[in-house]
């Protein structure tokens, strides 16, 4: 199974459109996102264009926006966090968070076989121990080229895909 991890998502919906037709070729039904959808809108955008599983993490921007709790419960197919999420998948232990120190200590419990994050915008893949450290970059393409990542969990690839 490929699940596909996304950051930074900073209401550019052209970037998104364009994630989500990657996604889409990849055969992703999975999505999680690291934080920074940014507004309520482009999370309508992307359920519009999207009709898989979407685990969110909260980021500073969306926090900034207004995202909270009482305005992400109409979303059926979401599943949602203030800072960390922890899900497994595939007998995969996965968490992942938007603030690269809090997924550094993740990775460092060696509890997971993945921690994801985001914030940095930076494209970023290291080993701690036996747990895989990733940031998938970000779609908004602020400061780095416009990302995100397709990790299989049966193989263990993950691969960088830019937009």
């Amino acid at each position: 199974m490929k699940i596909a991890i996304i950051s930074d998502t900073h209401d550019n919906l052209e970037n998104l459109k364009k994630a989500l037709g990657k996604i889409k070729k990849e055969r992703v039904n999975i999505i999680l996102h690291c934080g920074d959808v940014a507004s309520k809108e482009t999370l309508n955008f992307l359920f519009q264009n999207f009709k898989g599983r979407v685990y969110l993490v909260l980021g500073n921007m969306d926090k900034d926006y207004g995202l909270d709790k009482e305005n992400l419960e109409g979303f059926s197919q979401l599943e949602f966090s203030s800072d960390i999420k922890e899900i497994e998948i595939e007998n995969k232990k996965i968490a992942f968070c938007h603030r690269p120190e809090i997924a550094q200590s993740l990775a460092k419990s060696q509890k997971y076989d993945y921690v994801f994050y985001g914030h940095t915008h930076k494209p970023w893949m290291e080993n701690i121990g036996q747990t895989k450290l990733i940031n998938p970059g970000n779609v908004a393409g602020l400061f780095y080229r416009p990302s995100f990542a397709v990790c299989d969990l049966k193989t263990g690839k993950i691969e960088l895909k830019i937009l």
